[in-house]
C-alpha cells in the first residue's frame, strides 16, 4: 500500500467528521433534552494519562438517580470515547446515548478515553502500536476510573461496555485486582482475547509499516497481542475466560466474516494481510474474539455501519444489533440476586 492510499483515508476521515460525524454522536431521540456530552462533572476527579502528560478524556454526569449499576464504556485502540478532531470514530458516546434514550439516567454512563484525543498520532502515526497504547498504560487508568466513578455515584459494582482492545483492558484489570465482584456484567464487543493478526513480519502486512501504524512484530502492542501465546494472553487465558460472579457476553463479528483484527480478507477499504502471527507461523485468529463460557452472538454485515472506511471491525460498535443485544443483555440481570447480593 502506497503513502498516498493511507493519505487519502486520513483525509476522507477528516471530511467525515467535518461534515457530520460530530452530530450524531449527541443524535437522541426527538424531544430528548439531555445527550450525553463530552466531559465530566467538576466535582469528578482528574484522571490522569501520563503517558500523554494531560488528564484522560471521557464523559459523564451527575444528573439523574442511580438506579441502574453504572455502565462504564471503553473504546478500542486508536479510538475515542467521542469524535474529535483528530478522530471521526469515538462511537461510545453514541452507544451511551442509545442507553440513556431507553431508560437510563445520564449519571449511570460514563466513558473512559485512555488513549487521549489521536492528535499525537499526526506527530507520529507509530503511536498506535506503541507503549501509550498498551493494555499495560491502560490499566491503571481504569483502575482508578472505575474506583472514581464508584465512589462519585455510591453503586456497589459497575458493568463495563467494551470494544476490541477495551475488552482485555477490563478483562486483565479485573485479573489483577480480583475484580469480579465490582464488575456484574462485561459486554465484550470484538475483542482480542486470543491475539490479532496485524503483527506479521511477512512483507504483505501493511499495518508494520509506518504508514501503517508501526505493528512490526516487537512494537509494544504486539509484544502483547501478535499471537495467542503471548505473556499477557497466556496469563489472562490460564485465569479463566470467563471467571464468576462476573456475567458475560461476547458479541462479534462471525468467524470466516470480513474483520480487519483478526481475518486475512479486506474488510471495508482496508485490503487484507497474511494470516500470520508475529513469529512468521501461519495461524488462524478468526475465533479471537470468543471467550470460554461466554453467552455469544454472532453478527454478519457489520461493515455497513461503519460510515468512514466501512469495516465490520468498526461497524460492529455502531450497529443497532449490537445496541439492542448489550442492553437487553444488562436488562436481564437488573433484579437477579448474585453472590454480592441484589441490585
Amino acid at each position: 500500500m502506497t503513502r498516498k492510499y493511507y493519505l487519502c483515508i486520513a483525509v476522507i476521515a477528516g471530511i467525515l467528521l467535518q461534515l457530520g460525524a460530530g452530530g450524531s454522536a449527541n443524535a437522541g431521540s426527538p424531544g430528548k433534552s439531555v445527550t450525553i456530552g463530552t466531559t465530566f462533572p467538576d466535582r469528578f476527579p482528574v484522571i490522569r494519562n501520563f503517558y500523554l502528560g494531560q488528564p484522560a478524556i471521557g464523559f459523564g454526569s451527575e444528573i439523574g438517580r442511580v438506579e441502574h449499576v453504572p455502565v462504564i464504556f471503553l473504546h478500542g485502540n486508536n479510538d475515542t470515547p467521542f469524535p474529535t478532531a483528530c478522530n471521526p470514530f469515538g462511537r461510545m458516546q453514541a452507544f451511551a446515548q442509545s442507553f440513556l434514550d431507553r431508560g437510563y439516567h445520564p449519571s449511570e454512563l460514563w466513558g473512559l478515553g485512555y488513549q487521549g484525543d489521536q492528535c499525537d498520532l499526526a506527530q507520529d502515526n507509530t503511536h498506535r502500536s506503541g507503549i501509550s497504547h498498551t493494555t499495560a498504560a491502560a490499566v491503571p487508568m481504569l483502575r482508578e476510573f472505575v474506583k472514581a466513578v464508584l465512589d462519585f455515584t455510591g453503586a456497589k459494582r459497575v458493568d463495563i461496555v467494551a470494544h476490541s482492545l477495551g475488552v482485555t483492558v477490563a478483562r486483565e484489570w479485573m485479573l489483577q485486582d480480583n475484580a469480579y465482584r465490582k464488575v456484574r456484567a462485561l459486554v465484550a464487543i470484538d475483542g482480542p482475547n486470543h491475539g490479532i493478526i496485524d503483527c506479521s513480519p511477512n512483507p504483505g502486512n501493511f499495518y508494520q509499516l509506518p504508514s501503517g501504524g508501526g505493528f512490526t512484530p516487537s512494537s509494544a502492542v504486539c509484544d502483547e497481542y501478535g499471537s495467542d501465546h503471548t505473556q499477557l494472553l497466556n496469563v489472562l487465558n490460564a485465569a479463566g475466560e470467563t471467571p464468576g460472579p462476573t456475567r458475560y457476553l461476547v458479541i462479534r463479528n462471525k468467524p470466516g466474516s470480513p474483520d480487519f483484527v483478526y481475518n486475512s480478507l479486506p474488510d471495508g477499504v482496508l485490503p487484507g494481510v497474511p494470516a500470520e502471527d508475529r513469529d512468521g507461523k501461519p495461524h488462524d485468529f478468526t475465533g479471537s474474539a470468543g471467550l470460554a463460557g461466554a453467552e455469544t452472538i454472532d453478527l454478519v454485515g457489520q461493515g455497513q455501519f461503519d460510515p468512514v472506511l466501512a469495516t465490520s471491525h468498526l461497524g460492529i460498535l455502531n450497529s443497532p444489533e449490537t445496541r439492542d443485544a448489550a442492553l437487553k443483555f444488562l436488562n436481564s440481570l437488573r433484579g437477579r440476586a448474585d453472590q454480592d447480593g441484589s441490585d
